[in-house]
């Protein structure tokens, strides 16, 4: 199990998590916010916190400044809370006005509502409730007359965006007297309206020259199409792939609209022939969609900067304050980079047009990162279109909604399922090795060694122990100069399955004892 601590943030209170998520969690106090971490492990919080996507820990720890033990403390609080803000909403009807994620570790869920009787329910449920004058409803009614106004506020300023916190619609501008004249005209509540100077200066993030070809990632066959690759539309427009989909029998990718236009023909990665851009968007939205040539296969994953890829799971919306973290293509390779969910609906600017509806995010973007995949713990958020500064500066992106992309386009999204179907045992496995552990007690297998795979393809792993015992499955893979975990098994019970898809290399098992001792059968299948 993860070894986490929640961070410090005033008293720490003991809760009990149930897995079914079917009761609400009583916070003891109703100013504190409910510490989702200490002391509870990963399946007793649901089975969305208990694998955490491989790579995205360590890119956490990197650009939002965390700890191991908090990176992983923050999904598996984002995971519970998540859920219980969208039950909330749910529940809150017309008089919900957003929630949102506060702390280091995310450890505490802001629900926002009109009705001050509905404070009671919100503490039930594990959050800390707000009451605000203005719903989201009202406040996405203001935006619009906003947005309609003349002189248009997409003249003067570079960003709009509801912000939920404040319970305003704030204008980022660096024209502040010419806002305040579309202000005026929108005939709106200036207490609903914030302007704010801003230098942030929006644009698109396509590269306009081609580099090498690119062998990203690496150990996947040269023509399996994965999520943050580059592409080529036309003969100079580099962008990156967003995820895999399907429409109907034909299999493609989703990306930015600005990179091609309909019919443009596209090349992959590795410059082989790849597909044609069946239908773009831009401006207003930003998206398209590419059609795969036969040569090339789809999978429902994206890749990393450590060597692999990760899942995608669903496609299942993060709530503001929330990590992301996005794959996309650079000139110096693949780029992997986090950040936070800081507004869900923005409009932004651009000297090319306007595209609206799109989510803000405080992970840099680089030259290239247009359409890069943003996921939220394994679920598919959105497509990148644009940013303002850089990675090396700092900066923010603009993500179009990847469900958005999917109804404009009538597509499905191609998601990870478990390839060999689990039957409550290990039976069937080519391959096992027996041992026994005592508490604490940790082993390689097999053979206190490791195995190679030549090809890339499925890892399946399935560890049966005594019922006294409590054992976690890890599978490791070498990267060339160290181990590096790349699934994970940890429920309290004495079966553990896992798979994992990855390229040729070197990969071994690392069982542990959390709690118990006996024996133990380890059973597993490698490409």
């Amino acid at each position: 199990m993860f070894r986490t601590r929640a961070a410090a943030m005033g008293c720490s209170l003991a809760i009990t998590i149930l897995a079914s998520m079917t009761a609400p969690v009583m916070a003891a106090h109703p100013a504190q916010a409910v510490p989702a971490v200490s002391g509870v492990k990963p399946a007793e919080r649901g089975p969305a916190a208990r694998k955490p996507p491989m790579g995205m820990l360590a890119a956490m720890q990197r650009d939002l400044g965390l700890t191991a033990d908090q990176a992983h403390s923050r999904l598996l609080n984002e995971s519970h809370l998540t859920s219980i803000a969208v039950q909330l909403r749910t529940g809150l009807e017309d008089r919900f006005a957003g929630a949102w994620l506060q702390g280091s570790t995310g450890q505490t869920l802001v629900v926002a509502t009109t009705g001050r009787a509905d404070a009671a329910q919100i503490t039930a449920a594990g959050a800390r409730p707000l009451v605000v004058g203005r719903s989201l409803a009202r406040l996405r009614a203001v935006k619009e007359k906003l947005t309609t106004a003349r002189p248009a506020l997409a003249e003067v300023s570079g960003v709009r965006y509801i912000d939920v916190r404040a319970n305003k619609v704030v204008i980022s501008s660096s024209t502040p007297r010419a806002t305040a004249s579309s202000i005026k005209a929108a005939k709106v509540s200036p207490a609903a309206v914030r302007v704010v100077l801003s230098a942030e200066q929006p644009r698109l993030l396509q590269a306009g020259t081609p580099v090498n070809p690119q062998t990203y990632p690496p150990g996947v066959p040269p023509t399996d199409l994965v999520g943050g690759q580059a592409y080529y539309a036309g003969a100079t427009t580099r962008c990156s792939v967003g995820f895999a989909v399907t429409r109907g029998t034909r299999k493609g990718f989703v990306s930015a609209g600005h990179c091609g236009t309909p019919h443009t023909a596209t090349v992959g990665f590795n410059r082989l022939t790849q597909g044609t851009v069946q239908a773009s968007t831009f401006p207003g939205g930003d998206h398209s969609w590419v059609a795969l040539d036969d040569t090339w296969t789809p999978r429902p994953l994206v890749g990393n900067d450590s060597g692999g890829t990760m899942n995608v799971y669903g496609a299942k919306e993060a709530i503001e304050g929330s990590s992301v973290c996005l794959a996309g293509s650079s000139a110096a390779g693949p780029d992997w980079h986090c950040g936070t969910i800081t507004q869900r609906e923005a409009d932004v600017t651009y000297p090319e047009g306007v595209v609206e509806h799109v989510m803000r995010t405080s992970a840099c973007g680089n030259p290239g990162n247009a359409g890069a995949s943003m996921l939220s713990i394994g679920q598919a958020q959105g497509i990148v279109s644009g940013g303002s500064g850089t990675c090396a500066t700092g900066g923010v992106t603009y993500v179009q909604p990847i469900n958005d992309i999917l109804t404009a386009y009538g597509l499905t999204l191609l998601t990870y399922t478990k390839a060999r179907a689990s039957t409550g045992s290990c039976s069937g496995y080519p391959d096992s090795a027996t041992g026994a552990l005592s508490s604490g007690q940790s082993v390689y297998q097999p053979g206190g060694l490791h195995y190679r795979t030549t090809v890339a393809g499925n890892h399946y792993g399935c560890l049966e122990a005594s019922p006294s015992g409590d054992f976690d499955l890890h599978l490791q893979k070498h990267d060339g100069s160290t181990w590096r975990t790349v699934a994970v098994a940890e429920t309290p019970s004495p079966f553990e399955e896992l798979g994992y898809w990855g390229p040729p290399g070197l990969y071994r098992y690392l069982l542990l004892s959390y709690k118990g001792a006996g024996p133990y059968t380890l059973s597993y299948t490698s490409p």
